[in-house]
């Protein structure tokens, strides 16, 4: 049971890795202008935080093909039973960066990673310090540890994104998120599996942001 709740756990991550999201929709008519305001400008990050939960059916598939993922310290994740099937959700610390509202960019980055264990020969493979790109529309991270190896992980979807903002606080959400090429490479080639695919749709992502 304990292998089932990291696995689904570890779908969610892959669908993470894009960051959005948060709520407050009922008090953006009375702060239109402060809104506007602070869309003007870049807004310097302090702390917040990310969670990604898997599209339907992504959490089943890795379980079934003996794909494990973890969250690594200080990341979390946890696992939902939705009428769909398992997700998994994984939560990442929000470390710094700078954003803008309006157009949409910036970067966000974060602690924590996700470990990809292939539980029938032993492979593995480590993401982390994940870097949402909202200027280029992907979330990238570096691999096993070394900085010199950040590649793109997952491209955005900013389509259905929503922002609000208020007093030192910035959210988002229905960001999408889906695999790239140089991902799934990665991804098969440590695992030994065939499993990934670029352009697959592993979930949605949002993000609370304090400055």
């Amino acid at each position: 049971m304990r292998r089932f709740r990291y696995l689904a756990a570890a779908m969610t991550i892959m669908g993470l890795l894009a960051g959005s999201a948060a709520t407050a929709t009922a008090a953006s008519a009375a702060t239109s202008q402060p809104v506007k305001a602070q869309a003007t400008a870049a807004v310097h990050l302090k702390s917040g935080a990310t969670a990604v939960t898997t599209a339907p059916g992504i959490a089943a598939a890795l379980l079934t093909n003996g794909i494990v993922p973890l969250a690594t310290w200080p990341g979390s994740q946890s696992v939902q039973s939705p009428a769909s099937g398992p997700a998994v959700r994984f939560a990442f610390p929000v470390t710094g960066g700078r954003v803008t509202l309006s157009p949409l960019g910036g970067t966000i980055d974060h602690s924590g990673g996700i470990l990809f264990l292939n539980v029938k020969n032993g492979k593995k493979i480590k993401v982390s310090r994940f870097t949402i790109d909202l200027t280029h529309a992907d979330l990238t991270g570096i691999v096993n540890g070394n900085p010199k190896a950040r590649v793109p992980l997952f491209g955005l979807n900013l389509s259905h994104a929503r922002l609000t903002a208020g007093k030192h606080i910035v959210t988002a959400r229905g960001i999408g998120l889906t695999l790239t090429a140089a991902a799934a490479k990665a991804l098969n080639a440590a695992l030994g599996t065939q499993l990934f695919s670029a352009g697959l749709k592993l979930g949605t992502a949002s993000t609370l942001l304090r400055f």
